[in-house]
Protein backbone atom coordinates (compact mmCIF):
# COMPACT_ATOMS: atom_id res chain seq x y z
CA UNK A 1 0.00 0.00 0.00
CA UNK A 2 1.52 3.62 -0.81
CA UNK A 3 0.02 6.92 0.20
CA UNK A 4 0.34 10.16 -1.25
CA UNK A 5 1.31 13.32 0.91
CA UNK A 6 -1.55 15.92 1.64
CA UNK A 7 -1.20 18.91 3.29
CA UNK A 8 -2.81 21.38 5.65
CA UNK A 9 -2.02 25.24 5.64
CA UNK A 10 0.44 25.01 8.06
CA UNK A 11 2.38 22.29 5.94
CA UNK A 12 3.35 24.65 3.13
CA UNK A 13 4.66 28.17 2.23
CA UNK A 14 4.45 30.73 -0.68
CA UNK A 15 7.80 31.52 -2.62
CA UNK A 16 7.91 35.19 -3.12
CA UNK A 17 8.25 36.02 -6.67
CA UNK A 18 9.24 38.83 -8.53
CA UNK A 19 7.59 42.24 -8.08
CA UNK A 20 6.11 44.71 -10.25
CA UNK A 21 3.14 46.16 -8.49
CA UNK A 22 4.19 49.42 -7.17
CA UNK A 23 1.84 49.43 -3.97
CA UNK A 24 0.00 47.23 -1.66
CA UNK A 25 -3.23 49.43 -2.58
CA UNK A 26 -3.08 48.52 -6.34
CA UNK A 27 -4.12 44.68 -6.60
CA UNK A 28 -7.66 44.05 -7.21
CA UNK A 29 -9.58 41.94 -4.82
CA UNK A 30 -12.61 40.99 -7.63
CA UNK A 31 -13.64 37.21 -7.79
CA UNK A 32 -16.05 34.85 -9.02
CA UNK A 33 -18.40 34.09 -6.23
CA UNK A 34 -20.03 31.39 -9.07
CA UNK A 35 -19.69 31.15 -12.51
CA UNK A 36 -22.32 33.91 -13.42
CA UNK A 37 -21.49 36.48 -10.66
CA UNK A 38 -18.95 38.54 -9.56
CA UNK A 39 -17.91 39.85 -6.26
CA UNK A 40 -15.67 42.71 -4.93
CA UNK A 41 -13.72 40.53 -2.38
CA UNK A 42 -12.81 36.82 -1.78
CA UNK A 43 -14.39 36.57 1.18
CA UNK A 44 -17.87 35.66 2.76
CA UNK A 45 -19.82 34.76 5.66
CA UNK A 46 -20.15 31.04 6.83
CA UNK A 47 -24.36 30.24 6.40
CA UNK A 48 -24.26 29.42 10.48
CA UNK A 49 -26.53 30.17 12.71
CA UNK A 50 -23.90 31.40 14.95
CA UNK A 51 -22.18 33.92 12.25
CA UNK A 52 -24.50 35.30 10.06
CA UNK A 53 -26.53 38.35 11.07
CA UNK A 54 -28.25 41.17 9.99
CA UNK A 55 -25.97 43.53 10.91
CA UNK A 56 -23.32 41.47 9.94
CA UNK A 57 -24.81 40.97 6.30
CA UNK A 58 -24.92 44.73 6.14
CA UNK A 59 -21.52 45.11 6.56
CA UNK A 60 -21.10 42.45 4.27
CA UNK A 61 -22.66 43.96 1.30
CA UNK A 62 -20.85 47.21 2.02
CA UNK A 63 -17.30 45.54 1.97
CA UNK A 64 -18.28 43.52 -2.07
CA UNK A 65 -19.19 40.41 -0.68
CA UNK A 66 -22.63 38.43 -0.72
CA UNK A 67 -24.32 37.43 2.37
CA UNK A 68 -25.87 33.44 2.52
CA UNK A 69 -28.45 33.00 5.51
CA UNK A 70 -28.57 30.25 7.23
CA UNK A 71 -31.40 27.40 7.15
CA UNK A 72 -31.43 26.47 10.55
CA UNK A 73 -34.50 28.65 12.08
CA UNK A 74 -38.49 28.55 10.97
CA UNK A 75 -39.76 29.49 7.34
CA UNK A 76 -40.96 33.18 8.15
CA UNK A 77 -37.46 34.64 9.76
CA UNK A 78 -35.84 33.05 6.02
CA UNK A 79 -39.03 34.95 4.13
CA UNK A 80 -37.87 38.09 6.35
CA UNK A 81 -34.85 37.89 5.23
CA UNK A 82 -35.48 37.34 1.79
CA UNK A 83 -37.63 40.34 1.08
CA UNK A 84 -35.03 42.62 3.32
CA UNK A 85 -32.35 41.66 0.89
CA UNK A 86 -34.14 41.11 -2.36
CA UNK A 87 -31.34 40.15 -5.09
CA UNK A 88 -28.64 40.66 -3.25
CA UNK A 89 -28.36 37.35 -1.29
CA UNK A 90 -28.38 33.43 -1.44
CA UNK A 91 -30.46 31.48 1.14
CA UNK A 92 -29.51 28.08 2.67
CA UNK A 93 -31.03 24.40 2.14
CA UNK A 94 -30.65 20.66 3.20
CA UNK A 95 -31.71 18.21 0.78
CA UNK A 96 -35.40 17.34 1.65
CA UNK A 97 -37.93 20.76 1.36
CA UNK A 98 -37.59 21.66 -2.04
CA UNK A 99 -41.08 23.86 -1.77
CA UNK A 100 -39.84 25.93 0.82
CA UNK A 101 -36.83 26.55 -1.37
CA UNK A 102 -38.41 26.91 -4.36
CA UNK A 103 -40.75 29.46 -2.55
CA UNK A 104 -37.50 31.69 -1.15
CA UNK A 105 -36.35 31.61 -4.70
CA UNK A 106 -39.25 32.84 -6.10
CA UNK A 107 -39.68 35.33 -2.84
CA UNK A 108 -35.97 37.00 -4.74
CA UNK A 109 -32.99 35.33 -3.55
CA UNK A 110 -30.34 35.06 -6.16
CA UNK A 111 -29.77 31.73 -5.49
CA UNK A 112 -29.17 28.42 -2.77
CA UNK A 113 -26.40 27.60 -0.99
CA UNK A 114 -27.49 23.21 -0.87
CA UNK A 115 -25.38 22.46 2.38
CA UNK A 116 -24.43 19.00 3.46
CA UNK A 117 -21.87 17.32 5.79
CA UNK A 118 -21.09 14.91 2.55
CA UNK A 119 -22.15 16.50 -0.35
CA UNK A 120 -20.93 13.69 -2.84
CA UNK A 121 -24.05 11.75 -3.23
CA UNK A 122 -26.82 10.62 -5.83
CA UNK A 123 -29.61 12.66 -3.54
CA UNK A 124 -27.61 15.88 -3.71
CA UNK A 125 -27.53 15.52 -7.59
CA UNK A 126 -31.22 14.74 -7.85
CA UNK A 127 -31.75 17.73 -6.02
CA UNK A 128 -29.39 19.99 -8.23
CA UNK A 129 -31.07 18.64 -10.92
CA UNK A 130 -34.57 19.13 -10.11
CA UNK A 131 -33.91 23.08 -8.40
CA UNK A 132 -32.22 23.74 -11.98
CA UNK A 133 -35.58 22.77 -13.79
CA UNK A 134 -37.88 24.84 -11.86
CA UNK A 135 -35.40 27.52 -11.54
CA UNK A 136 -32.64 27.02 -14.26
CA UNK A 137 -31.58 31.08 -13.52
CA UNK A 138 -31.07 30.75 -9.89
CA UNK A 139 -27.59 30.33 -8.70
CA UNK A 140 -26.36 26.81 -7.03
CA UNK A 141 -24.08 26.28 -4.43
CA UNK A 142 -22.98 22.99 -3.77
CA UNK A 143 -21.24 21.37 -0.98
CA UNK A 144 -19.04 19.74 0.57
CA UNK A 145 -16.70 17.97 -0.76
CA UNK A 146 -13.39 17.58 -0.93
CA UNK A 147 -12.40 15.74 -3.97
CA UNK A 148 -11.45 16.65 -7.27
CA UNK A 149 -13.83 13.26 -8.67
CA UNK A 150 -17.01 15.51 -6.24
CA UNK A 151 -16.37 18.70 -7.26
CA UNK A 152 -16.79 17.24 -11.25
CA UNK A 153 -19.89 15.51 -10.30
CA UNK A 154 -21.22 18.27 -8.41
CA UNK A 155 -20.83 20.78 -11.53
CA UNK A 156 -22.15 17.93 -14.21
CA UNK A 157 -25.06 17.79 -11.82
CA UNK A 158 -25.68 21.96 -11.99
CA UNK A 159 -23.87 23.45 -9.27
CA UNK A 160 -22.76 26.91 -10.07
CA UNK A 161 -19.59 27.03 -7.40
CA UNK A 162 -18.93 24.57 -5.41
CA UNK A 163 -17.72 24.69 -1.27
CA UNK A 164 -14.74 22.49 -0.51
CA UNK A 165 -13.86 21.39 2.79
CA UNK A 166 -14.41 18.18 4.93
CA UNK A 167 -13.73 18.48 8.36
CA UNK A 168 -11.13 21.86 8.37
CA UNK A 169 -14.09 24.01 10.34
CA UNK A 170 -12.80 25.06 14.12
CA UNK A 171 -15.97 23.51 15.54
CA UNK A 172 -15.71 20.05 13.21
CA UNK A 173 -14.85 16.78 14.62
CA UNK A 174 -15.97 14.73 11.48
CA UNK A 175 -12.38 13.79 11.31
CA UNK A 176 -11.76 12.89 14.23
CA UNK A 177 -15.25 10.47 15.05
CA UNK A 178 -14.49 9.09 11.07
CA UNK A 179 -11.51 9.39 9.96
CA UNK A 180 -12.30 10.53 6.93
CA UNK A 181 -11.45 13.95 5.85
CA UNK A 182 -8.79 15.58 2.92
CA UNK A 183 -5.86 18.36 4.31
CA UNK A 184 -7.23 21.48 3.62
CA UNK A 185 -4.54 22.90 1.40
CA UNK A 186 -4.41 19.82 -0.92
CA UNK A 187 -8.14 19.41 -1.04
CA UNK A 188 -8.27 22.75 -2.25
CA UNK A 189 -5.29 22.19 -4.55
CA UNK A 190 -6.73 18.69 -6.18
CA UNK A 191 -10.41 20.54 -6.88
CA UNK A 192 -8.73 23.54 -8.16
CA UNK A 193 -6.87 21.08 -10.96
CA UNK A 194 -10.72 20.49 -12.36
CA UNK A 195 -12.32 24.07 -11.92
CA UNK A 196 -9.69 25.59 -13.94
CA UNK A 197 -10.84 23.76 -16.81
CA UNK A 198 -14.64 23.90 -15.56
CA UNK A 199 -14.62 27.34 -15.10
CA UNK A 200 -16.86 27.38 -12.32
CA UNK A 201 -15.61 28.28 -9.02
CA UNK A 202 -14.60 26.66 -5.81
CA UNK A 203 -15.41 28.21 -2.29
CA UNK A 204 -12.56 26.97 -0.10
CA UNK A 205 -14.84 26.66 3.52
CA UNK A 206 -13.23 25.87 6.42
CA UNK A 207 -9.76 26.05 8.42
CA UNK A 208 -9.05 30.12 7.41
CA UNK A 209 -7.54 31.11 11.12
CA UNK A 210 -5.72 34.95 9.21
CA UNK A 211 -4.61 36.50 6.09
CA UNK A 212 -1.81 34.02 5.78
CA UNK A 213 -4.68 31.21 5.36
CA UNK A 214 -6.35 33.62 2.58
CA UNK A 215 -3.90 33.90 0.52
CA UNK A 216 -2.52 30.04 0.95
CA UNK A 217 -6.17 28.58 -0.23
CA UNK A 218 -6.65 31.53 -2.71
CA UNK A 219 -3.05 30.83 -4.43
CA UNK A 220 -4.07 27.14 -4.44
CA UNK A 221 -6.89 27.82 -6.60
CA UNK A 222 -10.39 29.03 -4.56
CA UNK A 223 -12.36 32.08 -6.10
CA UNK A 224 -13.60 32.40 -2.45
CA UNK A 225 -13.35 31.42 1.19
CA UNK A 226 -15.88 30.80 3.47
CA UNK A 227 -15.14 31.73 7.33
CA UNK A 228 -16.97 30.97 10.11
CA UNK A 229 -15.30 31.42 13.39
CA UNK A 230 -13.64 34.61 12.91
CA UNK A 231 -16.99 36.28 11.85
CA UNK A 232 -18.79 34.55 14.81
CA UNK A 233 -16.03 36.56 17.29
CA UNK A 234 -17.20 39.90 15.77
CA UNK A 235 -19.89 42.20 17.59
CA UNK A 236 -22.24 42.07 14.85
CA UNK A 237 -22.48 38.45 14.34
CA UNK A 238 -25.37 35.89 15.38
CA UNK A 239 -23.49 34.55 18.13
CA UNK A 240 -24.99 34.53 21.63
CA UNK A 241 -23.02 37.02 23.68
CA UNK A 242 -22.30 37.19 27.46
CA UNK A 243 -19.62 38.96 30.12
CA UNK A 244 -16.37 37.32 30.56
CA UNK A 245 -15.97 35.52 34.15
CA UNK A 246 -12.05 36.00 34.25
CA UNK A 247 -13.07 39.64 33.21
CA UNK A 248 -16.58 41.19 32.96
CA UNK A 249 -15.90 44.36 31.09
CA UNK A 250 -15.09 41.84 27.62
CA UNK A 251 -17.72 39.78 25.82
CA UNK A 252 -17.41 36.08 25.00
CA UNK A 253 -19.53 34.88 21.89
CA UNK A 254 -20.58 31.43 21.32
CA UNK A 255 -19.72 29.93 18.10
CA UNK A 256 -20.90 26.32 17.40
CA UNK A 257 -20.94 23.09 14.71
CA UNK A 258 -24.24 22.49 12.72
CA UNK A 259 -23.52 18.68 13.78
CA UNK A 260 -22.64 19.43 17.31
CA UNK A 261 -24.73 17.86 20.25
CA UNK A 262 -25.81 21.81 21.45
CA UNK A 263 -26.98 22.50 18.15
CA UNK A 264 -29.10 19.39 17.54
CA UNK A 265 -30.70 19.72 21.02
CA UNK A 266 -31.65 23.12 20.01
CA UNK A 267 -33.07 22.69 16.64
CA UNK A 268 -34.18 18.75 16.74
CA UNK A 269 -34.51 18.51 20.26
CA UNK A 270 -31.59 16.14 20.41
CA UNK A 271 -29.37 13.60 18.45
CA UNK A 272 -30.96 11.58 16.19
CA UNK A 273 -30.99 7.48 16.92
CA UNK A 274 -27.64 5.79 15.98
CA UNK A 275 -25.84 9.15 15.10
CA UNK A 276 -22.87 10.62 17.32
CA UNK A 277 -22.47 14.67 17.01
CA UNK A 278 -19.74 15.68 14.38
CA UNK A 279 -18.96 19.23 16.19
CA UNK A 280 -18.27 21.16 19.52
CA UNK A 281 -19.54 24.18 20.50
CA UNK A 282 -17.65 26.64 22.86
CA UNK A 283 -16.97 30.44 23.99
CA UNK A 284 -14.24 33.00 22.59
CA UNK A 285 -13.50 36.36 23.48
CA UNK A 286 -15.40 39.06 21.10
CA UNK A 287 -12.16 40.09 19.00
CA UNK A 288 -14.15 43.75 17.15
CA UNK A 289 -16.13 44.71 14.75
CA UNK A 290 -16.39 42.75 11.03
CA UNK A 291 -15.51 45.72 9.34
CA UNK A 292 -12.16 45.77 11.27
CA UNK A 293 -12.01 41.59 10.77
CA UNK A 294 -12.10 42.28 7.15
CA UNK A 295 -9.59 45.20 6.84
CA UNK A 296 -7.12 42.70 8.72
CA UNK A 297 -7.82 40.01 6.05
CA UNK A 298 -7.97 42.03 3.06
CA UNK A 299 -4.93 44.23 3.58
CA UNK A 300 -2.93 40.95 4.62
CA UNK A 301 -4.49 39.49 1.32
CA UNK A 302 -3.00 42.52 -0.85
CA UNK A 303 0.51 42.27 1.08
CA UNK A 304 0.27 38.65 -0.02
CA UNK A 305 -0.46 39.71 -3.63
CA UNK A 306 2.77 41.66 -3.49
CA UNK A 307 4.84 39.23 -2.40
CA UNK A 308 3.54 36.75 -5.15
CA UNK A 309 4.08 39.67 -7.91
CA UNK A 310 0.08 39.56 -8.63
CA UNK A 311 -2.04 42.59 -9.39
CA UNK A 312 -5.14 40.17 -9.25
CA UNK A 313 -6.27 36.68 -7.56
CA UNK A 314 -5.99 35.16 -11.40
CA UNK A 315 -2.38 35.74 -11.33
CA UNK A 316 -1.53 34.73 -8.01
CA UNK A 317 -2.44 32.01 -8.61
CA UNK A 318 -0.75 31.44 -12.19
CA UNK A 319 2.46 32.57 -10.52
CA UNK A 320 1.89 30.45 -7.10
CA UNK A 321 5.35 28.38 -5.84
CA UNK A 322 4.65 26.31 -3.45
CA UNK A 323 7.33 24.54 -1.19
CA UNK A 324 6.40 22.11 2.21
CA UNK A 325 8.19 23.54 4.90
CA UNK A 326 8.56 21.56 8.51
CA UNK A 327 7.04 22.23 12.01
CA UNK A 328 9.69 24.39 13.16
CA UNK A 329 8.99 26.91 10.35
CA UNK A 330 5.80 28.08 12.02
CA UNK A 331 7.89 28.52 14.74
CA UNK A 332 10.39 30.65 13.27
CA UNK A 333 7.95 32.32 11.30
CA UNK A 334 5.86 33.97 14.59
CA UNK A 335 7.46 36.82 16.54
CA UNK A 336 9.62 35.81 19.38
CA UNK A 337 9.87 39.01 21.85
CA UNK A 338 13.09 39.05 23.83
CA UNK A 339 12.03 38.72 27.84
Amino acid sequence: MSFRKAYTFDDVALVPQFNNVPSRTEPLLETWLTKNRKMHIPIICSNMDTAISDELADILIEAGSIPIFHRFTNMEAQERWVKKYKDKTFISCGILKIDETRKLLDLGAIGVCIDVAHGHSDKMFRYIQELKRTHPDKEIIAGNVCTAMAYHDLVNAGADAVKVGVGPGAACTTRIVTGFGVPQLTAIYDCAKIADKLRVPLIADGGIRNSRDVVLALAAGASTVMIGKLFAMTKESAAPKRKSDSSPSELEAKFRGQASEDFQNDFYGGLKEKTVAEGIDFWGPVSGSAAELLANLLGGLRSGLTYGGARNIKELQRKAEFVEVTPSYMHESRPRPEK
